[in-house]
């Protein structure tokens, strides 16, 4: 059937949502943007509505993995939160050191409350001065963790709501070389135990992706992690599709999504450097 998905569709087509999709260089960052504002059940709308349902034809390309959970995306939905991130934004606004952290800390306590409705519960009773109450309690105290310095402020909005949550920390800095290549390099760990935990590493910005997947690797070789959650303020569809790769067992969490980098990997429009603006530059 051409044009479309049959009805009763063969094992082929049922096999599409497994199948490695194929895209020309040129489309490819339309394309992978489009879909990323779709679920997983809209997979086969979504080849339908871009005549992709015949694949085997469009290549040579750049190849993309159907996602098995689509990252989550705050600004989706018009909230308070789009103000807190467009003062973040803001060139005039931003320099008020103090309204940029706490805008963050404001975020990381909405990306908190949003990742907590993923966790696992329990039924527990309550005894208040009248009778006894059931409610449903986190089974899981998840470890929040982050790298500095310029997570900090998104890390407390997150302790502030996990506030029974133990924390790690990591020290990673990017190496710069002359040609204005870099690489990135871990100075220090300072975690409890994540045997068996539930794992949130929150960070302001999402570039490359290079310094998130480094840590989470880091941390991975050193403990057997029960769940994987990536937080960002904002990250790059490069910084996406680069956890994706690397780490597809992690559920990634942001409160928007940008499509451009500058050749020093800054995300473009982005909001510039975060560590700087919330702390005050660099010698």
């Amino acid at each position: 059937m051409s044009g479309g998905l049959s009805p009763n569709p063969s094992p082929r087509e049922r096999g599409l949502r497994n199948k490695r999709l194929s895209f020309r260089t040129s489309d490819s960052e339309e394309k992978s943007s489009a879909f990323d504002t779709h679920g997983v059940k809209d997979f086969s709308s979504y080849l339908v509505r871009n005549n992709m349902t015949d694949l085997d034809s469009r290549a040579p390309c750049v190849s993309l993995t159907m996602p098995t959970i689509q990252p989550f995306i705050l600004n989706k939905t018009n909230s308070i939160a789009n103000q807190f991130l467009a003062e973040m934004r803001d060139e005039n606004i931003q320099q008020d050191k103090f309204r940029f952290r706490q805008n963050q800390e404001r975020l990381g306590g909405i990306l908190a409350y949003e990742i907590s409705k993923s966790l696992q519960y329990t039924e527990a009773e309550v005894q208040t001065p009248l009778g006894i109450a059931t409610v449903n309690m986190p089974a899981d105290e998840p470890v929040i963790g982050t790298i500095m310095r310029a997570g900090l402020p998104f890390h407390q909005g997150f302790i502030n709501f996990f506030d029974r949550s133990p924390s790690a920390f990591v020290t990673a800095f990017r190496k710069v070389k002359k040609s204005g290549d870099f690489t990135i390099q871990l100075n220090h760990i300072s975690s409890p135990d994540l045997t068996g935990k539930v794992l949130i590493i929150c960070d302001t910005m999402l570039a490359t992706g290079q310094s998130m997947v480094l840590v989470c690797k880091e941390l991975m070789a050193l403990y057997e992690i029960k769940a994987l959650h990536i937080a960002c303020v904002i990250a790059s569809t490069e910084g996406i599709a680069h956890v994706r790769a690397n780490l597809p067992k992690a559920r990634i969490w942001t409160c928007a999504v940008d499509d451009e980098m500058t050749s020093k990997a800054y995300i473009v429009p982005g909001l510039g450097d975060a560590g700087d603006l919330a702390f005050g530059e660099k010698a």
